[in-house]
């Protein structure tokens, strides 16, 4: 009788062991493999295989941070190419520094390509990050809030952080457009004034001065603060061209402050001269009160110009910012 236990107990045992084994041998096995595809592709792509295999299923020791987007121009998610390009810049900052590891990885699912997933997920925006924990199921926390955090390359390594308590540095390459843009206008003031180092009354024309005022204070409200605060891209490269104006509300470019400066200012501009050309005629001479009134007439029509074309300008790019906005101008 004694016999027969521990015969029982020994194969109780030696089964619990073997089973044990290739589950070790499981996650040894996975991570190697997802270690061997981001020494490719720090961002792995993954299909609703992939997911099952390395997100979804046990065993599992490692976290796993995945994007959910929808890339395809037919999407128009225009918010999507400048969320995947700062959650790329953070893979490859996290890929090629100290404090790599195997701990963590990074994917990414395609609408077109793992729909399956975004049905499974119940996920019906995009572009969405979360994070699955290497134990449990992932919580509220797990997953991005883009509203609070923001969608530079910053708050995603800091979101990241506080989840995983991996920290991840991220390494831009240097952005010289603010450096060449001032020195830029400096070289044009410069030459400007040498041109004219005879002859510089004009520094004594209040409307001059008046209009330079302007054009600073719309710099300062066209955005410019949030560029310094959430470091997006100068511009946006696509497959179909260069995109200049962010297609979302919550984003913007460096160079799309500057176009809403600019047309801002000109606006600005025209009323002046609206209001210059209303002032009525001050010279009593028959001969310079008809120049005079010649001359406000062009002033008053260039300022209208001014006003109704670039104020139209303005209108399209808030049209293409706020989807279904109604209203338009001159131009759509």
């Amino acid at each position: 009788m004694n016999f027969k236990v521990l015969l029982l107990l020994t194969i109780t045992i030696t089964y619990y062991e073997g089973a044990a084994q290739p589950r070790a041998k499981g996650i040894e096995e996975k991570v190697q493999q997802l270690t061997d595809i981001t020494a490719k592709k720090s961002v792995i792509p993954l299909n609703i295989n992939k997911f099952k295999e390395y997100v979804k299923s046990p065993p599992r020791d490692y976290s796993f941070v995945v994007m959910f987007t929808a890339m395809a121009p037919a999407r128009r998610c225009a918010i999507c190419q400048h969320v995947n390009d700062e959650y790329l810049l953070v893979a490859n900052s996290f890929r090629f520094s100290a404090a790599y590891n195997n701990k963590l990885f990074f994917g990414i699912v395609d609408f077109d390509e793992g729909s399956d997933i975004f049905q499974m997920l119940r996920l019906n925006t995009a572009p969405v990050i979360m994070h699955f924990p290497a134990k449990g199921k992932p919580k509220p926390a797990d997953t991005m809030d883009f509203e609070r955090a923001g969608i530079h390359a910053e708050a995603i390594a800091k979101w990241i952080q506080d989840r995983t308590d991996v920290q991840i540095r991220v390494f831009r390459s240097p952005n010289y457009s603010a450096a060449v843009a001032f020195s830029t206008l400096f070289i044009i003031l410069a030459g400007f004034l040498y041109i004219r180092r005879n002859n510089l009354e004009f520094l004594y024309n209040k409307q001059l001065w008046a209009v330079c005022a302007v054009f600073f204070c719309f710099a300062m409200v066209s955005g410019q603060m949030w560029n310094q605060i959430r470091g997006p891209p100068f511009f946006h490269r696509t497959k179909t061209g260069p995109v200049y104006i962010n297609g979302g509300s919550h984003g913007q470019f460096v160079l799309e402050s500057y176009i809403v400066a600019i047309l801002n200012g000109a606006v600005v501009v025209g009323m002046i001269l609206m209001i210059e050309a209303a002032g009525g005629v001050k010279n009593h001479d028959p001969t310079r009160t008809l120049a005079e009134g010649k001359r406000r007439r062009f002033q008053s029509v260039v300022g209208l110009i001014l006003v109704c074309v670039f104020f139209s300008l303005l209108l399209s790019v808030f049209r293409a910012k706020t989807q279904g906005y109604p209203y338009s101008f001159l131009f759509k």
